[in-house]
C-alpha cells in the first residue's frame, strides 16, 4: 500500500507537516517494505490552487492513501476522484504515522474544510 504524507523533511524520521497543500514535501511510503520516495511539492509557493496542485502530485505518485491533518474541499475532491482514501494524521514522524495506520489506529479524515481562498485578499 502506497501512503502519501505531508512532511517537514525528506526522511521517514521527519515530522508530519500540519499543512497539505503548502507542505514542502510529500513522502510516499510503501507500507510493506518501508521503501519511500520524496515528492518536492511545487504547489507550496503557488499563488492559488495549492491544494489542487498538491493533490494532483499525490495522485500522480500512485499513492492509495493520504494521511494528513487538514484537507480542503477542492483537494479532497481530486483525491477522492482518484480513489485515494484520506486518513487523519496524528503528531509524530512519518514512520510513526505509517505504523499507526498499519495498526488500525488512524481514523478517516471527516473534517474537510472549504479551503483557503483569497489569501490576504478582500
Amino acid at each position: 500500500m502506497k501512503i502519501a504524507i505531508p512532511s517537514e523533511g525528506t526522511t521517514l524520521e521527519s515530522i508530519v507537516n500540519q499543512s497539505f497543500g503548502r507542505t514542502h514535501y510529500f513522502i510516499v511510503v510503501d507500507s510493506d517494505t518501508l521503501q519511500f520516495k520524496v515528492i518536492d511539492n511545487q504547489a507550496a509557493s503557488a499563488q492559488g490552487g495549492a491544494g489542487i496542485k498538491a493533490a494532483q502530485a499525490v495522485v500522480d505518485s500512485g499513492a492509495e492513501i493520504v494521511i494528513t491533518f487538514h484537507c480542503g474541499q477542492n483537494a479532497a475532491d481530486v483525491l477522492k476522484a482518484a480513489g485515494i482514501k484520506i486518513m487523519k494524521a496524528v503528531t509524530g514522524s512519518v514512520f510513526e504515522v505509517v505504523q499507526k495506520y498499519k495498526n488500525g489506529e488512524l481514523m478517516e479524515l471527516m473534517e474537510i474544510h472549504p479551503g483557503y481562498h483569497n489569501h490576504g485578499g478582500v
